[in-house]
């Protein structure tokens, strides 16, 4: 009886073969092909848009507090520059969008090691209250620099981008530039994550004790993950900039750093699926209770409430990742004896 009860509890995590994956792949792909066709709507379109911006942008802070153990709150900070410094680019030398999101990613990913530097021996408190400064200070840079960003006028009219002639200026085309970054992404993610770098940044952020007695590089791969993330915000503010099609301030208020933040938590810190479930359900939940405008925010401040309570861990977090593996590998075993 034991032994099928141990098979009834792992039976759920039961390892696909290649041929389930590669089914599975296959759907998934025709589904994306698919979607702009099914979905006629183009708000309904716009926010499923905006769900993969959230989600790559939560697996982009989740790589600073979940892989390199870092409490961020001005990740819109990175999120912005990404988003300004393409579009002033494009918009003042005429460079195309691809070579301007490279640079602009590249200079982001070298600010977020320099603003990471000073702030290595911090923890919790103090360095969310740092990089809450920082994200405050780059947005009074926005609407104070008037000569160069505009202020809070915003930057309008920036070009789309052009890809071998062709140019992606409609919602489907969007659909299907920001579907294979969120690929792109979770394939970059889920190898970071197997990967002896990624497993290494694990312990860093378990115990940064035990990691130098490992003889890792405590702030080597600190430096690495806030910038890693910090680039990928970047790229995301590139995509944002031309996906609207105008900047301003607004876009990269402090709001949106704790919008980041909640959707890491609900999802799951260290969870690369939890990511993306959190950003799906802080996007689009909104804008479901819409329809009741007057108690929509009392149902949400509910929902995050029952949330914390019953789940504090997040909806899909590591640990009940790490435990599925576990249980895959005991199913293993039972059927070799």
């Amino acid at each position: 009886m034991n032994k099928v009860k141990d098979l009834l509890k792992t039976i759920k995590s039961i390892r696909f073969t290649k041929w389930q994956k590669m089914i599975f792949l296959i759907a998934l792909i025709g589904l994306i092909v698919s979607a702009p066709y099914i979905i006629t709507d183009n708000y309904i379109l716009h926010i499923v848009i905006l769900c993969s911006i959230y989600a790559c942008l939560t697996l982009s802070l989740n790589m600073i507090i979940g892989w390199s153990g870092q409490f961020s709150l001005g990740h819109v900070c990175l999120y912005g520059m990404g988003a300004y410094i393409t579009t002033l680019l494009m918009t003042q030398t005429g460079m195309n969008f691809f070579p301007a999101t490279i640079l602009s990613t590249a200079f982001t990913s070298g600010f977020a090691m320099l603003l990471c530097l000073p702030t290595l021996k911090l923890r919790g408190d103090y360095l969310a209250v740092i990089t809450l400064g920082f994200g405050e200070v780059f947005r009074l840079f926005l609407t104070n620099s008037v000569s160069i960003t505009r202020g809070p006028a915003g930057i309008p009219n920036i070009p789309d981008p052009v890809i071998f002639g062709y140019v992606i200026s409609s919602k489907q085309a969007y659909f299907y530039f920001v579907a294979l970054i969120v690929i792109l992404f979770v394939v970059f993610m889920k190898r970071f994550n197997n990967s002896g770098f990624g497993m290494a940044m694990i312990v860093v952020n378990e115990d940064d004790i035990a990691a130098t007695a490992l003889g890792i590089n405590v702030k080597k791969y600190k430096l690495l993950g806030f910038a890693l993330g910090g680039g990928m915000a970047a790229f995301m503010g590139s995509f944002y900039a031309v996906y609207m099609g105008m900047i301003s301030p607004t876009s990269f208020a402090y709001a949106e750093s704790i919008k980041m933040v909640s959707m890491v938590v609900l999802g799951g810190i260290g969870s690369i699926p939890g990511s993306i479930l959190g950003a799906v359900l802080l996007t689009a939940l909104p804008e479901v209770l819409r329809a009741f405008s007057e108690y929509r925010m009392v149902i949400y401040g509910a929902l995050m409430v029952v949330m914390m309570i019953f789940r504090p861990e997040g909806i899909w977090s590591r640990s009940s990742r790490m435990l599925n593996e576990y249980k895959i590998k005991a199913f293993e075993n039972y059927k070799k004896k």
